[in-house]
């Protein structure tokens, strides 16, 4: 048996603000950040787990006092036990009665949580010689069930619900995972689209996007109305009449104030509208969805747990789901997601506009299509091409679509030498 001797963390601050990359309606100065964690254990193989959750830039130290908070659940413990039930595992981190207060299941604390079992998954994949995708699309169904806390749940997904779907994706997995490895997970791009980017700089970044094989790009919206018209006209120009181009708020909008804007831009066909107002309005994200039929709702990267995304479907306020592999408490939770999403027939199309999103979201997309939903049709992956050299495991786009990572592990580690350069001191380090 070995045991975790230290739950490591580091503030790590890139000043993407210099470039406004990732800039939109409602972050307009964002610094992509990570509260980082490496688990570290006394086990001769040297194997460490990794992971983090994605910040923009000041309160980045909040979320690794967090993470910090949670070194006592696992500092000291067998390794063994912990990683043969994962489920387990999640129900006892997450259950903690003092811990639950600070939600309980959201905010701060949660992607904490889920930080510490995004890598503790990372662990197992190494042990296991599989990247994460593989190690969950060969789990029997009941041996994901078992990862489900199902509490909160079961009057819209049931454990024999679960078992059902995955039980009916069993057939064809092999050939799935061969399908995966030969073409890939198809992508769209948001590097077009960020708002504080010049008109030359979107028109250039949209035909380099279409000749490198993206079928999709995505516009930030909700600053000025007029701006988007501009900006939304060129975009289509650029791209011709019948390429989807998404549109994106970041929360930005009143519900009336949403379908209106919404309307305004409709001439443009936006394939869909993501996060019209606040993420936790589901009422308001419903009664959008039929003002602007039919433009799709999608949102997602800031649903706070599971029961959010529950209530997003059965109230028909989504047609597209946006997990985010940071967000919630992690694999396990993200895994309950996919299940939802699955048992009401809406596509999932990750967030990953954000360091290391890219390269942590593809293998629950890849699990998704391997063992859950074995569709990829009407699915995408988020790409925006940031920030990929800082990682051992990279994402690799080729010909607009994910590769799959063949490296164990979950892809969420980052360089030695960036995570020195890039530990947040007070100030920015220079490029």
């Amino acid at each position: 048996m070995s045991r975790i001797v230290a739950l490591d963390t580091t503030d790590i601050r890139f000043p993407t603000s210099l470039s406004l990359d990732g800039s939109d309606a409602m972050n307009p100065d964002p610094d992509y950040s990570a509260a980082y964690v490496v688990i570290r254990t006394d086990a001769d193989d040297d194997i460490a787990g990794h992971s983090f959750v994605f910040t923009i830039g000041r309160g980045n130290d909040v979320q690794v006092a967090a993470i910090d908070a949670l070194a006592g659940h696992l500092v000291g413990r067998e390794v063994e036990p912990l990683l043969d039930d994962m489920g387990g595992t999640f129900r006892d981190i997450i259950g903690d009665s003092q811990l639950r207060w600070l939600g309980p299941e959201k905010g701060v604390m949660h992607m904490a949580i889920g930080a510490v079992i995004n890598a503790l998954w990372d662990i197992k994949a190494k042990r296991a010689g599989l990247p994460l995708w593989q190690l969950l699309g060969r789990m029997k169904p009941e041996e994901i069930v078992d990862l489900v806390d199902f509490r909160y749940l079961t009057n819209a997904l049931t454990r024999e619900e679960a078992l059902e779907i995955l039980r009916a994706g069993v057939a064809g997995r092999e050939q799935r995972e061969a399908e995966l490895l030969a073409t890939g997970y198809p992508a769209y791009t948001t590097s077009p689209g960020w708002l504080g980017y010049s008109d030359e700089k979107l028109e250039r970044l949209a035909r380099e996007a279409m000749a490198d094989g993206f079928t999709q790009i995505k516009l930030k919206v909700g600053a000025d109305l007029d701006d988007d018209i501009r900006r939304f006209r060129k975009a289509r120009e650029v791209v011709g009449p019948d390429f989807p181009i998404a549109i994106d708020a970041n929360q930005r909008w009143e519900v009336a104030e949403a379908i209106e804007w919404v309307q305004a831009l409709a001439e443009f066909d936006p394939a869909w509208i993501e996060e019209p107002t606040s993420p936790d309005d589901i009422l308001g994200h419903a009664e959008i969805a039929r003002g602007v039929a039919p433009i799709r709702v999608a949102t997602g990267e800031h649903a706070q747990n599971r029961m959010i995304f529950k209530q997003l479907l059965q109230a028909k306020a989504i047609e597209v789901m946006q997990i985010d592999a940071v967000r919630v408490a992690g694999v396990n939770e993200n895994i309950a997601n996919l299940l939802l999403a699955a048992k009401f027939g809406v596509p999932v199309c990750p967030h990953a506009g954000g360091v290391g999103l890219c390269e942590a979201v593809q293998h629950l997309s890849m699990f998704d299509y391997v063992a859950v939903s074995t569709s990829r049709e009407g699915r995408l992956i988020e790409f925006v091409d940031h920030l990929h050299e800082h990682f051992v495991v990279p994402t690799d786009i080729q010909g607009g679509s994910y590769m799959p990572p063949v490296a164990p592990g979950a892809s969420m580690e980052m360089k030695a030498e960036s995570i020195e350069k890039y530990a947040w001191t007070g100030e920015h380090v220079a490029d």
